[in-house]
């Protein structure tokens, strides 16, 4: 009998749901955008109505719909959901109020009682596990950011005012879990909204960073894992909480008692990316038409062209300013009438890559080591001209991930360990696992980059003097 397992990965932009077989390979898939956020004022981001339920059950509905197997042969579901959104529900587990995203700004504050309805704060994993399972537990694995959760040990802190800084009581915080541990099974009422079979166990993961690494192999401190998503971060692994680290930071990873080092990174990394497509508009449409290619993959052959370091022209990603320094913009320097629109879309791509260089070698220095190979995942690693570019600015090899949807593959690989079909991480690892293309460093477009590198280090220096004075007046 063939085993299968399903892989929830609810991501910023959309859910996406696939089918595994044991040995890691995508049977079928489902996919169903998220809606656009509600911002009803400043500061406040939130998933509109019941987006994230809705989303999961219209992406199982479409992967079950495509899976060519009999339903009984599949085992379970590992659950993967955004990191850092914060769920507030009524007695009954429904929701008291929407979700806030990643991006609210009260997801970095204590929570604050307002609504008489609330009874329960929990994650967007913990919020999808009660739909799905009825159960009010979670994965201590999605706990990063404002939550009475001892780092040390994963569990409740005992520290009643470690607890009051935060605003959580116990009796509002559900129960937890480690990863590849069952978090329950579906019931009857989630086996009709998501297509997925009635009993299935659920399985706990972590947060979507630290599944998508599990998908992509990372397990040694040598490696460093570039997520090419909304947000855009490197990461590596390592087996200690590190609390006064200042070039990091540390995230739960997917293995119990590991811990994920991820480096400063770019909000809106590949939405910027997006941004450009979108900015040149019916030229590239009509290109793209004409050379019967996507536009984006009209874009990367036609930027492929333009030299590295884009004849001067730098850009800086701060389209979503950094929390800590909210007066920063985006800005495109060095014009002097060379550059054409695909300068402008290689430029964005070259920041991603220096901007990440910069960022990762601050980290590894912290860490007291040196990254030998980069991997890379997420959508921006289809393109070949992104993997060119970072394996020249970083100077070593890059992998692209052996699978487009790593969280997927990792909250899968979950799953087989804690329902038994491999012992433990490492076996499922090797089993699930597999590289995809390795791109190396030119030599010459290296010493292009590594001497762009030290001007472009230094750019918020000169600009941030000027963006605090326009926040001023525009904010």
């Amino acid at each position: 009998m063939t085993r299968y397992l399903i892989g929830i990965d609810n991501g910023s932009q959309s859910t996406k749901v696939t089918v595994f077989d044991a040995r890691g390979r995508a049977v079928c898939a489902g996919r169903q955008a998220l809606r656009p956020y509600d911002t009803p004022r400043p500061g406040v981001v939130e998933h509109p109505d019941d987006d994230l339920w809705a989303s999961v059950g219209e992406a199982s509905r479409r992967a079950m719909a495509a899976f060519p197997g009999d339903p009984a042969d599949i085992v379970g579901v590992g659950l993967c959901t955004i990191r850092f959104c914060r769920a507030v529900l009524a007695e009954d587990g429904s929701l008291a109020q929407p979700v806030m995203s990643w991006m609210d700004d009260r997801v970095s504050r204590p929570y604050e009682h307002t609504d008489p309805r609330a009874r329960w704060v929990t994650t967007s994993s913990g919020y999808v596990t009660h739909r799905m399972t009825g159960e009010f537990r979670d994965t201590a694995a999605n706990y990063a950011g404002v939550w009475p959760l001892d780092p040390d040990t994963w569990a409740w802190t005992e520290d009643e005012e470690a607890r009051a800084r935060t605003g959580m009581p116990r009796a509002m915080l559900f129960d937890l879990v480690s990863p590849g541990d069952v978090l329950g099974r579906v019931t009857a009422a989630a086996a009709r909204h998501t297509g997925l079979p009635e009993g299935l166990p659920v399985v706990a993961t972590a947060n979507d960073k630290a599944v998508e690494a599990l998908g992509c192999g990372l397990r040694d401190s040598g490696t460093l894992l570039v997520s090419l998503g909304t947000y855009v971060a490197g990461m590596t692994t390592g087996p200690r909480h590190l609390p006064d680290a200042t070039g990091l930071w540390t995230n739960y990873a997917c293995r119990p008692g590991a811990y994920l080092y991820e480096s400063g990174g770019v909000r809106r990394g590949m939405w910027t990316v997006s941004w450009v497509r979108d900015l040149l508009g019916e030229d590239a449409r009509t290109g793209a038409r004409e050379a019967g290619l996507s536009v984006e993959d009209w874009l990367n052959e036609r930027a492929a062209e333009v030299p590295p370091g884009c004849d001067g022209l730098m850009t800086v990603l701060d389209w979503l300013a950094p929390t800590d320094a909210p007066y920063r913009k985006g800005g495109m320097f060095g014009f002097d009438g060379r550059q054409g629109p695909f300068h402008l879309y290689r430029s964005v791509l070259e920041a991603l890559a220096l901007t990440l260089h910069d960022a990762a070698g601050t980290m590894a220095a912290e860490l007291g080591t040196s990254f030998t190979r980069t991997v890379l995942s997420g959508g921006g690693a289809g393109s070949d001209l992104m993997m060119r570019i970072f394996a020249d600015v970083f100077g070593v090899p890059a992998h692209r991930a052996g699978v487009t949807d790593a969280a997927g593959l990792g909250a899968a690989l979950c799953a087989a360990v804690g329902l038994g079909t491999y012992p433990d991480f490492d076996a499922a690892t090797d089993a699930m696992v597999r590289p995809g293309r390795v791109f190396a460093p030119d030599p010459g477009n290296q010493a292009v980059y590594a001497g762009l590198a030290e001007v472009y280090g230094r750019i918020r220096e000169r600009t941030d003097p000027l963006y605090r004075e326009s926040y001023a007046l525009f904010g």
